[in-house]
């Protein structure tokens, strides 16, 4: 997993918990890597598994939750790190359309050795889209907080339902409506 997802968690846990919070994750997690990432390097997804289950306890609140937040939080730092990814599109809808045609293209670009879940496009119309999303890490939570951030990030709102494919979270179906 990319050292960026790691240094963002961390931020976003010291932002709404204190450093005292992440220095106590990182401690109680055994992390091969110590719990120093750089945005550019590569970790193991379980030492982000590790870090999220000890923030989960700590903070006593749900994992999928934390992931969640997560995703809402990681909008603005992908957004702020890499502007041009997402500048081309004028709707949120087509900007959820390109992700696996277009952005993870870019994204490939830039991390060749990302592990990128995958955005299969069942239907759209003009203020809906249903997808796929795939990925062994089950990280669908925080795709919906991403997805839910890009309305924002385009002034509007959406009504976003997921459905579990798989009961690990492995393929969720959204469903994606856009207000108004």
């Amino acid at each position: 997993m990319k050292g960026i997802v790691f240094t963002e968690f961390l931020e976003m846990v010291e932002l709404e918990f204190g450093l005292e919070v992440v220095d106590s994750i990182i401690e109680n997690s055994n992390l091969p890597s110590e719990g120093i990432y750089t945005s550019i390097g590569t970790y193991d997804f379980n030492e982000m598994l590790s870090l999220i289950t000890n923030l989960s306890t700590e903070v006593k609140a749900p994992v999928d939750d934390l992931i969640y937040a997560f995703g809402l939080f990681l909008f603005n730092s992908l957004v702020t790190a890499h502007p041009e990814v997402v500048e081309n599109y004028k709707s949120p809808l087509g900007l959820i359309y390109a992700i696996e045609d277009h952005i993870h293209v870019h994204v490939k670009k830039l991390y060749p050795e990302a592990e990128l879940p995958t955005f299969k496009i069942l239907e759209t119309t003009q203020n809906s889209i249903s997808l796929i999303y795939g990925s062994s890490r089950g990280l669908y939570r925080l795709a919906h907080g991403l997805i839910e951030k890009t309305f924002e990030h385009f002034n509007t709102t959406a009504k976003v339902k997921y459905t579990l494919i798989k009961e690990d979270g492995t393929e969720v179906k959204f469903d994606i409506v856009q207000n108004g």
